[in-house]
């Protein structure tokens, strides 16, 4: 993804929220495959997750919409968490 990319547990805080709050509860094997190699961009993740799904991800729009915002959502925490240790090892040399 844009920047750092997200370590596999962050990945999976990730995949979870989507279960729990959208019902995309990938298979394990899907879960690990996007842990190991997250995709580049929130697009590209949100349809690795709707492929995952067995679903077409243009379908259903706001669906898609909302995913793509959660996706988008965690990768500005994502970042923002990456300055910040970016700052505080920069400041210790």
């Amino acid at each position: 993804m844009n920047g750092k990319d997200p370590g596999a547990n962050q990945v999976q805080r990730l995949l979870d929220e989507l279960c729990t709050d959208l019902g995309f509860c990938l298979p394990p094997p899907e879960q690990e495959r996007l842990r190991q190699s997250p995709p580049s961009s929130v697009g590209a993740f949100a349809d690795a997750v709707f492929a995952a799904e067995g679903m077409h991800p243009r379908l259903d729009k706001q669906l898609f919409r909302q995913v793509c915002e959660r996706i988008e959502q965690r990768i500005g925490q994502w970042r923002a968490a990456n300055a910040s240790t970016r700052a505080r090892t920069s400041g210790n040399d």
